[in-house]
């Protein structure tokens, strides 16, 4: 069948705009820990998603008028999913230390691929399940350092944003097979900056200093890692499962530590190279053989 060998290529394309994402959202850490040193959490998160959706809104204007009608549902429901995981995760880091933070939020790594099989009512493919589980032990050794293994308020707040998470991402993997993935998009960054503003005026004190690190955070998150990833992300969810996307943002940390070796010289050791090589392994692990891509109905 002609519709059948672009599949492949496809897959191997969306799997690539989800390695690019990994990228931004990686190199980024560092911009966004500077910029937040001038603003309140939520308020920054409101205007960061409020002109990603500005662009957004702009760039697709011509597209979306010959698109379906909008699934106002699956919008909503993708959009408080994933400010739910930023807002515990934040809430989460107030009460935990970063390391733990970074290594119970990369949890969803693991989660994704059982939530995809409770959801399915199918078993989990052994190679993903095994995949997952090197790349989260590798995130665990990139991550880990001065916490121990007591879990504190923080720690429950930051399991219930890897939760939200990997929710997040089997309704993406669910809803672009439903509406255009343009519309999507934009209901998701449209959303959270909704909640973003919400949460800013009733969940902190808003507080603001308008300087050029503050300005440049802001731009650079709203287009790379907001407004672009977005729409890479959805597109590429059409062509991918969520279990095998979750898999390839594992690499987020290693791009994090790329950047900030490179940024502000931040040493590598033994144990973060370890842990960026596992990762590494358990992607390798699942893509030498790539299932098909129209066994992923995920969702």
């Amino acid at each position: 069948m002609n519709s059948s060998s672009p599949g492949p290529v496809r897959h191997f394309r969306a799997e690539l705009a989800l390695a690019v994402i990994a990228f931004l959202w990686g190199a980024t850490f560092v911009v966004v820990k500077e910029a937040l040193l001038d603003s309140s959490t939520f308020l920054f998160l409101a205007l960061r998603f409020s002109l990603a959706g500005v662009i957004l809104a702009v760039v697709l204007r011509g597209r979306l008028g010959r698109k379906k009608p909008a699934d106002w549902k699956g919008g909503l429901q993708c959009a408080f999913l994933l400010f739910l995981g930023y807002a515990l995760q934040t809430a989460g880091l107030r009460l935990t230390t970063a390391s733990k933070s970074a290594f119970i939020t990369g949890l969803y790594i693991v989660l994704v691929p059982l939530g995809a099989s409770l959801v399915n009512r199918s078993r989990p493919r052994l190679v993903e399940i095994a995949g997952a589980a090197v790349a989260a032990a590798g995130t665990a050794l990139m991550t880990s350092g001065d916490w121990d293994l007591h879990l504190n308020a923080g720690d429950i707040l930051t399991v219930g944003c890897a939760v939200a998470f990997t929710a997040h991402m089997l309704s993406v993997a669910h809803y672009t097979r439903k509406m255009d993935y343009e519309r999507l998009s934009l209901f998701q960054v449209a959303g959270v900056a909704a909640f973003s503003w919400l949460a800013a005026g009733t969940m902190e004190r808003p507080h603001i200093v308008w300087s050029p690190r503050l300005l440049f955070g802001i731009l650079v998150t709203a287009v790379l890692a907001t407004a672009l990833s977005f729409l890479l992300y959805t597109w590429a969810q059409q062509h991918t499962s969520a279990t095998r996307a979750a898999l390839i943002f594992a690499l987020e940390p290693v791009f994090a530590g790329l950047t900030a070796w490179l940024a502000v010289g931040e040493a590598w050791t033994v144990q973060s190279l370890t842990g960026a090589g596992l990762i590494l392994s358990g992607i390798v692990l699942v893509e030498v053989k790539p299932a098909p891509p129209s066994t992923h109905q995920e969702g």
